[in-house]
């Protein structure tokens, strides 16, 4: 009896051996990584369009250092940049910006066309973008999304800068998680589409009228 008990516990401790072993090599479960879109505002119809306008053409955009990935960025102390572990972009943003700003300068009518590079069409002016940051802040309550875009308005013949400016615009965040940045992302970049279409129109219209 004692030998069968000895044996049955002995068998026992090396299942639970073996079982630990098996847990141990066997790969860990995750979660499967959301996934999130920058997105255009609802589209307005084109304002009026003066007698002779110039053609735009939209360079693709840049991202600073730290931000040309799709990973989602979060800040809790200066200078560092971490990102949402389960929480991507679908694209880089700066991918998803340059539609988005094609749409948008479309919409302040100032333009005879607006076109994405690379394209064949000639071209009176060139916008270059380049998005500083794009980040969810916890240093402060609520959390905000900080978005930065640094333009340069080009004269795409003389190459000389017709007129440069950056825009930064701060949104609130719901919630402090990777939903609750993207829609304040989302916010964020629809806000700065608009100053900068408000911007263009009203830089070309006064080199017009000054002409």
């Amino acid at each position: 009896m004692f030998v069968h008990t000895l044996f049955w516990r002995c068998g026992a401790a090396a299942a639970l051996l073996v079982l630990g072993a098996c847990s141990a090599l066997s790969p860990s479960v995750t979660a499967p990584p959301s996934f999130y879109v920058l997105e255009s505002p609802a589209s307005v119809a084109p304002a009026s369009m003066p007698a002779v306008a110039p053609t735009l053409i939209i360079n693709p955009t840049h991202a600073a250092a730290g931000f040309g990935s799709a990973r989602i960025i979060y800040v809790r102390e200066a200078h560092r940049l971490d990102y949402f572990a389960h929480s991507e972009w679908v694209d880089p943003p700066a991918r998803m910006l340059t539609p988005l700003l094609v749409s948008a300068i479309e919409g302040a009518g100032a333009f005879r066309a607006v076109v994405a590079t690379p394209s064949a069409a000639a071209a009176d002016l060139r916008l270059d973008t380049e998005i500083v940051r794009l980040q969810h802040e916890f240093q402060s309550r609520p959390s905000r999304v900080r978005f930065t875009l640094r333009v340069d308005l080009v004269d795409d013949k003389t190459r000389r800068v017709v007129a440069r400016r950056e825009f930064d615009a701060s949104v609130a965040a719901a919630s402090d998680d990777a939903y609750g940045g993207v829609v304040a992302a989302n916010r964020a970049v629809q806000t700065t589409l608009k100053e900068l279409a408000a911007f263009v129109a009203a830089t070309v219209r006064g080199g017009s009228e000054s002409k």
